[in-house]
């Protein structure tokens, strides 16, 4: 058996994927060039550098099972190892022998562990309810509630419904978007294929993944962006409508503005560009940011925010040249944004394993929430609260933390009630 740099790359750069590091792996995959090995992707299995590592830890589980003179140790004596045990383990020359060990005590102490002092970092006092959840407390739906939709080649990265709630796109990493029309009772037909072709005048550089999907509020056309920076229109049936070439590099995010005259996007090339989606052109291009823009959300029709790896959240207007307003706060990669129903309350989370409420009234966060312990990926406001269609309702925020673990995905969910807030 052989090893490749080529194949390790290739699953290292699977397994950023598959934990949903898309902009971590689109650096990765640029430097080791994985996109020029002749890899089929489409034959490699989800999780299979998990599979391999696991593989090679009872490899060394089992080599740790014999004693120095061959003999096989009591299973009360065989070391469960984790993966950091399994690269440090002593070799099979510094083991004692099976009766060395049984000649041997060992003592196991465990230490305290310190109570959680985290304290609010200050702002205003919090009216917020903290509701954790975890893979655990998933509820589990009969098969015959589900439909498994295939027709992809390679990874799907995104997806999002239509407004008129019958048809969903799916985007994915063999430069493909898909519409799957679905009935009340889940069956479909075949779906419509978006394929993503080269474009003249993009950077041919780039892979052309499907990277993010939004419909305009009518669901009667389609945007999508890809690896290779262009923005594609298209209709509710799947026709090409127009290409939107711009960016420099890979599309992270792309939005439609209520009124859908405006599209912004952004992407690594740490610019925001807002099309005239009549003529195709570039509005403005917003060039505030110091690191690839992951994420952008419109306020209204002539203002937006947008999100950076520079650790800032941009306001941004139509015809200005400065932001209008630039939130600072968070200590790592800002992966997302969101405004409210009330275009009041900007939602962001970060890889500072922290989400942030601010407002326009202020330049400091209303609200730190630092419940998760992990990297936080994305958010969603709840319809309720005012601007909602559910005003009297709580508005609640929803956000999303995954880790990879070695028994399989382990997600950590929570929502917090921000309703009662006085602004």
């Amino acid at each position: 058996m052989s090893i490749t740099s080529d194949e390790v790359n290739f699953l290292i750069y699977r397994y950023l994927l598959e934990s949903g590091f898309q902009h971590t792996a689109f650096t990765f995959g640029l430097e080791s060039h994985v996109h020029q090995t002749s890899i089929n992707g489409t034959l490699v299995p989800p999780g299979a550098l998990i599979t391999v590592i696991q593989k090679g830890l009872q490899y060394v589980e089992a080599e740790a099972s014999i004693a120095e003179d061959g003999s096989l140790l009591d299973e009360k004596d065989i070391p469960h190892l984790s993966l950091v045990d399994a690269v440090m383990h002593a070799p099979l020359s510094t083991r004692p022998s099976k009766t060395k060990m049984e000649s041997t005590a060992s003592l196991q102490t465990a230490s305290d562990v310190p109570e959680d002092t985290r304290k609010n970092d200050g702002g205003e006092p919090m009216d917020v309810e903290r509701h954790m959840s975890s893979a655990a407390a998933a509820v589990d739906f009969h098969p015959s509630k589900v439909s498994i939709l295939q027709g992809h080649q390679s990874e799907v990265f995104t997806c999002a419904w239509s407004p008129t709630g019958d048809t969903l796109v799916s985007g994915s990493g063999d430069s493909t978007a898909c519409l799957w029309k679905l009935t009340q009772d889940g069956s479909h037909d075949q779906p419509i294929v978006l394929p993503h072709e080269p474009v003249g005048g993009a950077s041919q550089e780039f892979s052309r993944d499907v990277t993010t999907v939004h419909w305009n509020l009518d669901g009667t056309l389609l945007a999508t962006g890809s690896y290779d920076g262009v923005a594609r229109l298209w209709t509710s049936e799947g026709e090409l409508k127009t290409s939107l070439v711009h960016h420099t590099g890979p599309i992270f995010a792309l939005k439609w503005n209520a009124k859908g005259n405006y599209i912004v996007t952004g992407g690594v090339d740490k610019t925001a560009v807002v099309w005239d989606v009549q003529s195709g052109e570039v509005k403005q291009q917003f060039s505030h940011h110091k690191a690839p823009t992951l994420d952008v959300d419109w306020q209204n029709n002539s203002s937006f925010a947008s999100c950076s790896t520079d650790k800032l959240i941009h306001v941004c207007r139509l015809g200005a040249d400065r932001p209008i307003r630039t939130f600072q706060g968070h200590k790592n990669g800002v992966n997302a944004i969101k405004w409210d129903p009330s275009a009041t309350l900007l939602a962001s989370c970060s890889d500072d394993h922290t989400a942030k409420i601010w407002s326009m009234k202020q330049e400091s966060w209303l609200h730190n929430l630092h419940e998760h312990s992990g990297d936080i990926y994305t958010l969603q406001w709840s319809p309720t609260g005012p601007g909602s269609s559910n005003p009297s309702a709580n508005l609640m925020l929803a956000t999303y933390v995954m880790f990879l673990t070695t028994n399989g995905n382990y997600v950590q969910a929570s929502h917090f009630i921000v309703g009662g807030v006085v602004l």
